[in-house]
């Protein structure tokens, strides 16, 4: 069997589907990567479907994306150190932008 996006696939479906159809919540081990959901986390769900009729109005209820606001960044391939980039990502979430700041300040302080 071919598999235009991952190559060749084994033939046959490999899945217990009788086990996995009797096992109950309880059965799952639910971790802090995938909690199980709430109810109120699905209040403002959308559901998509791959149709393009059904896509365009999905798209306009979500709302499209204005202009940017903020000044557009350039997207980039750079290479670092690894202890740079870990340094910068022990900080958390918002470490590129400090990473960026921090570049900016370098080239005030060293403006010609």
């Amino acid at each position: 069997m071919k598999n235009a996006a991952t190559g060749n696939t084994s033939p046959t479906n490999q899945t217990d589907w009788e086990r996995l159809r009797a096992m109950t919540d309880a059965d799952i081990t639910f971790d802090a990567d995938s909690p199980q959901t709430k109810p109120g986390d699905w209040d403002n769900a959308i559901v998509s479907h791959s149709l393009s009729e059904l896509h365009e109005k999905v798209a306009v209820r979500r709302g499209a994306r204005g202009k940017q606001k903020s000044p557009v960044k350039a997207p980039t391939s750079i290479r670092f150190d690894p202890e740079v980039l870990e340094a910068f990502r022990a900080t958390g979430r918002g470490w590129q932008t400090r990473m960026n700041d921090a570049l900016k300040e370098w080239l005030r302080e060293h403006a010609a």
